[in-house]
């Protein structure tokens, strides 16, 4: 049997005896240098909502493994609010973050010789991070979610951050007051806890459930219920049990069980920044996954939940009909993912929700009439609505929809793929004259104009991860949810969205502008085409004039103002390998 203090006892009981001393200062005895040691990776940023309380449940989940017999270390890492950045110079510094946290929960847990790690995941870029680790090191650990913010109030109904995004966008061509708008800016987000939709942050906590990597109900318990301290405490207990059996990260990152976090994410309606974190934990476990393999799957797999922005429900309400295990159990019973997976508790997913109710799931009062996506809201398309907002979950014979928001297309403007997520299309394909910029902002101010008309395809491009560190454009993503756009117009871009966003959008356009991806040859008025069923995107330029603007394009001079942009621009592999370090991955191109 392999000691549980498997690593730390080169350090604990090593030939350097004089490094102890710093263990006895901390107030440990000579038996403790027998307990396995924890690192506990804590996220810390106060000034975001998101990670406000990280602090305490790390401080948790030391007190649960001293509990179990062991010893917890809590460290710090970089945490990157996406939401506070949005449309800043910060904006590029959240999939930085990503990769930042990665290295440094590596650095930590390796040099200081930890058993395990347990990472907290409270804001989008955070579990994605401390997964990466667990995946490259493949030591024992798991990731605990942070839990949901509480949706707030505005005028009796409940409102969220995508309300927010919206209403400006809204009031910002005169389609409500602004005085209105304000007033759901001030009450949507009334305390600590990740955006409480299917965005970003929960879209990881579910994939992560999924996969295996995260306790049974972690992703949904919201961050202020007092199950989410009980959630902490236990995890003491769920890192001893993987010492004892030596389970490792990669024994549950199997290619099934990405598959598995791929369902799920795709029956949830989930956020297309789970697409690059998946390829890019994919790379770290060395699993064969590809977009190519996510394409299949997003093919098959219907919608069976009213999250928003699809639809109106949140984590809360999740948690309220039993948390995740229900949706898994929902998801095992429509045979859409492999329930014999191994899990951190030592038991496959099936056991972990065996005790779980049923998924209260009806029809839809609104059913999918068509090819094509259903619509959050009130708008045009709304006689092919599939949104029903009297039900979390559909049955898997009367989904929401057939096949996944999110569909991966290839084709001359993304050899290498474009990841879509349509959700205010009457059909699954659009074709239409391209008009190009260059920066979020200015798509923003574009709609204010009246410049974006109902036909265009918008090509945002130079915001890829060597160009710009791939920041999120949410604002001008909402600023064409407006109504005279939204379900008329399609985003294509070689960055990112938020999961708050809904629309026609496709990102990670692969390769990027700036290193000579086809995106970059794009003229205004070109025409612009995509199918999600056949899975192309075409540019309907003859290959003659490609290759002539080819011949004439000049590579743009980027000087990154931050260090720590040049540096991940510097080593950054493209999209679709899920902008992991080309420096450690070396061969990836």
């Amino acid at each position: 049997m392999t000691a549980l203090n498997w690593n730390s006892r080169q350090l604990t009981h090593g030939w350097q005896r004089g490094v102890t001393a710093f263990f006895h200062g901390l107030g440990m005895s000579e038996a403790d240098f027998d307990k396995p040691q924890v690192g506990i990776g804590v996220p810390l940023l106060e000034g975001n909502l998101c990670n406000q309380h990280a602090y305490a449940l790390g401080s948790k989940v030391a007190e649960g493994c001293r509990a179990a017999g062991l010893l917890g270390f809590p460290f710090g890492t970089p945490a990157v609010s996406d939401n506070l950045t949005q449309g800043l110079e910060g904006g590029g510094a959240s999939l930085v973050s990503r990769n930042l946290i990665a290295n440094s929960a590596e650095c930590v847990v390796s040099a200081h010789c930890y058993d395990a790690m347990v990472g907290l995941h409270h804001c989008d870029k955070n579990g994605p991070g401390f997964a990466m680790a667990l995946a490259r090191m493949n030591y024992p650990g798991l990731i605990l979610s942070g839990g949901s913010i509480q949706p707030g109030c505005h005028q009796g109904r409940s409102v969220t951050i995508l309300d927010v995004y919206d209403s400006q966008a809204a009031a910002s061509v005169g389609a409500i007051p602004q005085a209105e708008a304000d007033e759901i800016r001030r009450v949507a987000c009334p305390g600590p806890g990740g955006c409480g939709i299917a965005a970003s942050f929960n879209t990881w906590g579910l994939a992560m459930e999924a996969i295996g990597l995260m306790p049974p109900q972690s992703s949904s318990i919201p961050a202020i219920d007092p199950a989410k301290q009980a959630d902490c405490l236990n995890a003491g207990q769920l890192i001893r049990g993987m010492l004892e059996r030596n389970i490792r990260a990669r024994d549950i990152l199997t290619r099934q069980a990405f598959d598995n976090a791929a369902a799920t994410i795709a029956a949830a309606g989930g956020s297309t920044n789970a697409v690059l974190h998946l390829l890019a934990l994919a790379r770290e476990a060395q699993v064969d996954f590809t977009l190519k393999d996510l394409q299949l799957i997003l093919k098959r797999t219907p919608v069976l939940c009213s999250f928003a922005p699809r639809g109106t429900k949140t984590m809360v309400d999740l948690h309220n009909v039993g948390g995740t295990s229900v949706l898994l159990k929902h998801l095992i019973r429509a045979g859409l993912i492999d329930g014999s997976c191994l899990t951190v508790t030592g038991r496959s997913i099936s056991e972990n929700v065996a005790n779980a109710p049923l998924a209260p799931a009806r029809a839809p009062t609104l059913r999918w009439s068509g090819e094509g996506p259903g619509v959050r809201g009130s708008s045009a398309n709304d006689a092919t609505s599939i949104t029903n907002s009297e039900s979390l979950f559909a049955p898997v014979d009367a989904p929401f929809k057939p096949f996944a928001d999110m569909q991966v297309c290839f084709g001359n403007l993304a050899p290498d793929g474009i990841v879509f997520k349509v959700s205010s299309l009457s059909e699954p394909r659009f074709r239409g004259p391209a008009i190009c910029f260059q920066s979020g902002r200015d798509v923003s101010e574009a709609v204010e104009q009246r410049r974006i008309r109902p036909g265009h395809v918008i090509v945002l491009r130079y915001q890829g991860p060597v160009a710009a560190g791939m920041p999120e454009v949410v604002l001008a993503a909402s600023a064409l949810s407006v109504p005279e756009l939204n379900g008329k117009v399609a985003l294509i871009s070689d960055t990112r969205v938020s999961g708050i966003s809904h629309g026609a959008i496709g990102v990670h356009c692969a390769p990027e502008a700036a290193v000579g991806g086809p995106i970059a040859l794009v003229h205004d008025g070109d025409e612009i085409s995509f199918d999600l069923m056949p899975g192309t995107i075409t540019l309907h330029v003859p290959d003659e004039e490609l290759n002539r603007r080819r011949q004439q394009w000049q590579p743009p001079t980027i000087k990154h103002a931050r260090g720590y942009l040049a540096d991940f621009a510097a080593t950054v592999a493209q999209a679709n390998h899920g902008c992991v370090s080309r420096a450690f991955h070396s061969h990836l191109d």
